[in-house]
């Protein structure tokens, strides 16, 4: 749907500036916004690796497992159903650690592991939409989002952030006066956000 969306803005675009005889118009902010693009691109790869690499410091100096044992509270109490030595708690821990430091990229490979941990969960726990007719355990096509699933997914998509750094990147990169003004608003805004999903989440189960 959204490709549809933006190949029609394009056709759109280019038919109204080959009307009104802006052609060449068109055809330069096509190329300048390709570089800028690629200045963008090249930005944020800097950022993602600085905050990786401290985030792997943090992992090696057992930081990051710190901070885990810190929000397992709240693990337990989001997702009950959860074993307590099971992967995808660490995973789920990782990912919402990551979306509080601001690093939504960085917190995707996490997420996408703790989504398959709680699938081969939902196996484990002979759910039936996640069997082949043949039975032989693997994942099949016609599969139900489990309440563990829906609960995680609602979570990092409110995302508490404490240090918002993509959104400080961009507005460095575009030449905001102070791009970390928006630090204050950021933690007010997804703290809301985050509260409101945790009692849409209660609410649901």
């Amino acid at each position: 749907m959204l490709n549809n969306i933006w190949a029609f803005m394009i056709l759109l675009g280019v038919i109204y500036g080959a009307c009104t005889g802006h052609m060449s118009q068109v055809t330069n902010g096509a190329l300048d916004s390709a570089g800028e693009a690629v200045s963008l691109c090249i930005t944020m790869a800097g950022v993602m690796a600085l905050w990786m690499g401290l985030m792997e410091i943090a992992r090696e100096a057992g930081i990051m497992q710190k901070m885990t044992k810190g929000i397992d509270p709240f693990l337990k109490f989001m997702f009950p159903k959860i074993p307590k030595d099971h992967p995808a708690r660490e995973y789920i821990a990782t990912n919402i650690i990551a979306n509080i430091l601001g690093l939504g990229w960085a917190c995707t490979p996490a997420g996408l592991k703790a989504m398959e941990e709680l699938a081969k969960l939902e196996e484990e726990r002979g759910n039936p939409a996640y069997l082949t007719q043949e039975g032989k355990g693997r994942l099949g096509r016609d599969r139900a989002a489990s309440s563990e699933m829906c609960n995680f997914l609602i979570l990092n998509i409110s995302s508490l952030q404490l240090i918002p750094v993509n959104m400080i990147a961009y507005r460095s990169q575009y030449g905001s006066a102070d791009p970390a003004v928006i630090i204050a608003p950021a933690i007010i805004a997804t703290c809301i956000s985050t509260l409101v999903a945790v009692v849409y989440c209660k609410m649901k189960r």
